[in-house]
């Protein structure tokens, strides 16, 4: 272990999110809760990331004892509308129509646990699509089925590499961990 923080409760059962933390090296284990992912209304896209990690983080805040806990919530916002998870085959066809040919933004909300500090932060990252056809939206859909995702694809399988042409930013953060952000944010804290 190269980093030499406590050991982390990741607060969410991502594997994306957990081949990251193992790509960095960082003790940690997995704990899921079954929050309902509700916010306040009238909430900009940024704040409501941070109010989803910070009710994710929350929830396991008596279990932390001498670890860190870790919430995170990643949105896809396309001219400040806000791209959840599909319910289904027709929502991810919709999201992915509205993607294509344009540029949106992923914004990660990360919430740190640490004994009395509870320290949140965002990362935004643009992401331009190329267009795509009908075809190449069925295709996905049917064969990676991305129902987990927010804005119903996922940067790192086929979609990332038929329909992302440019990143502005964290590419991790489009993954759905902005780990170079949050290293910086742990030095500080811890």
């Amino acid at each position: 272990m190269f980093f030499p923080f406590p050991p982390i409760l990741l607060a969410s059962q991502s594997p994306r999110r957990k081949d990251i933390l193992e790509k960095l090296g960082l003790a940690f284990e997995v704990l899921a809760s079954e929050i309902e992912e509700s916010y306040p209304p009238g909430l900009p896209p940024e704040e409501i990331a941070i109010f989803l990690a910070q009710k994710k983080a929350l929830f396991f805040k008596e279990f932390s004892f001498d670890k860190v806990v870790l919430g995170l919530d990643t949105l896809v916002c396309l001219e400040n509308c806000v791209l959840g998870k599909p319910a289904n085959a027709q929502e991810a066809t919709s999201m992915l129509n509205l993607l294509a040919g344009k540029a949106h933004q992923v914004i990660t909300g990360v919430c740190i646990l640490w004994k009395d500090i509870c320290h949140t932060f965002y990362e935004k990252t643009t992401v331009y699509f190329n267009s795509l056809t009908p075809a190449e939206i069925e295709y996905y859909i049917t064969h990676f089925q991305p129902y987990d995702k927010a804005g119903s694809y996922g940067a790192q399988d086929w979609m990332g590499l038929v329909a992302i042409q440019k990143v502005e930013g964290d590419f991790y953060n489009v993954i759905g961990l902005p780990a170079n952000r949050l290293l910086k944010e742990l030095k500080l804290i811890l």
